[in-house]
């Protein structure tokens, strides 16, 4: 047969009867057995609710709540701390890593689903939801890595126009989503360069307001694989950011310079300005003279203030970065070849930010029915 389990408030209801029957003369193990209770449980009762009244055993059951709720508190507060040191290192952003990061504590912590959610802010309806992706989300991920492996120093954005030429209806966040998830790095991003300011506030620079107002050029420097240097004389429209003409050769000096500016004035016309550095090859009296006789003007920076000429600077930037470090050139006629063909890459397909992710000079395809008859 169970034995009974007493309340706090029987227990000192069975108490005091005893106290009463023992005042009245009656002895005290008999006044135990009239209250149907053992003496070791009397002894035993009394040890632990002796002397007290129904209005302290009231707060005693109150005290020990509160006490019960502050030490379930501490523990939820210990918890809640173990599971955020638990958490990944950083800002937990997507749901993705919210998602991995709950699996990860829960196997490690042995932390229910919702309390791990409710730390993290994350709702349990997303924490089971398995994103399934696009049907072609396969094969977008395919041709961007492709074009990434082929164009290594292009970032999300680039990369996004070159796939929206290829045919794809595909915005930027959902590239860089992509980009992010697939382990791409994204280039750092260009420092910010001071400027060249006068005393009335108005900046040292010529800027070019349609295509031929102003040309700009400059050398860079380069060696073929046996260590012997060559030179680039690259030709830049800052307005349409097309790349004119780069000429390739082991020495170039004022001569080549009046050469390649002649052979583009047929091709293209005149330019208002001619932008240089201050180089020898550059202010030569024979470079200034040509120039002033087919009417054009020249504008060369200020020593040691290379942002003036920053449109061909920053060409100069994408060239070394694009071809020159990434290329090995066996011999001078590789490297013309190469060099011609990112030309016309950089003309024709690169994306250029400061056009809107255009091509500064893209291939024009003619209608079959447009196109001259050939008899």
């Amino acid at each position: 047969m169970a034995t009974k389990r007493h309340k706090p408030e029987e227990i000192v209801s069975k108490l005091r009867q005893v106290e009463v029957l023992v005042g009245q003369g009656m002895p005290r193990i008999d006044a135990i057995r009239q209250v149907r209770i053992t003496e070791q449980t009397y002894y035993r009762w009394r040890k632990q609710y002796g002397g007290m009244g129904i209005d302290q055993l009231k707060e005693l059951k109150r005290l020990q709540k509160e006490n019960e709720r502050l030490r379930k508190a501490v523990s939820d507060l210990t918890l809640d701390k173990l599971i955020l040191s638990e958490a990944a290192k950083g800002k937990l952003l997507s749901p993705a890593r919210r998602r991995a990061c709950i699996n990860h504590i829960r196997q490690h912590l042995g932390v229910s689903e919702r309390r791990t959610c409710h730390v993290l802010g994350q709702h349990r309806s997303t924490q089971r939801k398995r994103p399934a992706g696009r049907a072609d989300e396969e094969r977008l991920v395919a041709d961007m890595i492709a074009l990434a492996r082929e164009y290594g120093r292009y970032g999300y954005r680039r990369i996004a126009a070159l796939l929206r030429d290829a045919g794809w209806h595909v915005n930027d966040k959902r590239i860089e989503r992509l980009w992010r998830r697939e382990g791409l790095k994204v280039p750092m991003k260009q420092p910010k360069r001071g400027r060249l300011w006068l005393n009335d506030g108005s900046c040292v620079r010529l800027r070019p307001e349609y295509p031929n107002h102003v040309w700009s050029y400059d050398f860079v420097h380069c060696r073929t694989n046996d260590g012997k240097a060559f030179r680039t004389l690259n030709i830049l429209d800052e307005h349409t950011r097309e790349c004119l003409a780069i000429r390739v050769k082991r020495k170039l000096n004022s001569t080549d310079v009046i050469d390649a500016l002649t052979d583009l004035f047929i091709l293209r016309g005149v330019p208002a300005y001619i932008r240089s550095d201050n180089g020898p090859e550059f202010i030569a009296q024979a470079v200034r003279d040509w120039i002033n006789a087919v009417d054009a003007k020249t504008a060369y920076i200020e020593p040691g203030s290379p942002w003036e000429n920053g449109y061909c600077e920053s060409f100069n930037a994408r060239f070394r970065d694009e071809l020159l470090n990434g290329e090995i050139f066996y011999s001078l006629k590789e490297a013309q070849i190469l060099v011609e063909q990112w030309r016309k890459h950089y003309n024709t397909k690169r994306p250029d930010s400061a056009l809107g992710y255009r091509p500064p000079a893209p291939e024009t395809i003619i209608p079959m029915d447009q196109q001259p008859s050939m008899h």
